[in-house]
């Protein structure tokens, strides 16, 4: 088996693309090694000692290394354990554990219900034109919210912490966003 990686806008976080789908639907992220105890393989990435964060995309793992960790050491570490995880067929997730999208409900904004129209544009707008650009790049943004003309969104994997980040929902989510509906006002992460 041959896992190819990929380096990402985030110099702390790398791409694996292991040939295979890691996610049949939805993404999940792994800030913590307690959020990791839901996932074998997260499990065993967070056990190397090195990682600040793991998520799965649809057919990609990025890994975020923690501050001061160097990736030449780090990258074999995480490449063992993704080959010893896909070759013996392992599961992703413990059973009984919920496998899609991890969504802290604290960080859920109440959208207006008299601007249902606006919001459903909005997430169209963020499912076709802007995930499967983020995902290209090793995260993913999972919209939060719309209150007041701002749209609040989770940056995860990749995105998480990464310096451009600003740049990408100023410059492009957002400008996308007011260019198609006009009622947006800002973005904002969260």
């Amino acid at each position: 088996m041959l896992i190819q990686t990929e380096p990402t806008p985030n110099p702390a976080t790398l791409k694996f693309l292991p040939g295979q789908a890691v996610m049949t639907a939805g993404t999940r992220d792994f800030a913590t090694p307690e959020d990791a105890e839901a996932s074998p393989l997260a499990d065993a990435i967070f056990s190397t000692g090195d990682v600040e964060g793991v998520f799965f995309g649809r057919d990609f793992i990025s890994v975020t290394a923690a501050p001061g960790v160097e990736w030449r050491e780090l990258k074999p570490q995480v490449l063992n354990v993704l080959l010893d995880h896909f070759s013996s067929g392992a599961p992703l997730f413990k059973p009984g554990t919920a496998a899609g999208i991890s969504i802290a409900a604290d960080s859920e904004i109440s959208d207006d219900p008299d601007q249902a129209e606006i919001v459903a544009q909005i997430r169209e707008l963020i499912d076709t034109r802007v995930r499967p650009a983020v995902a290209q790049d090793g995260g993913d943004i999972v919209y939060r919210g719309f209150q007041q003309g701002t749209v609040f969104l989770a940056l995860q994997g990749a995105c998480s912490g990464c310096p451009s980040s600003t740049m990408t929902l100023k410059n492009g989510i957002e400008s996308l966003l007011k260019h198609y509906v006009p009622e947006v006002e800002k973005v904002e992460a969260i």
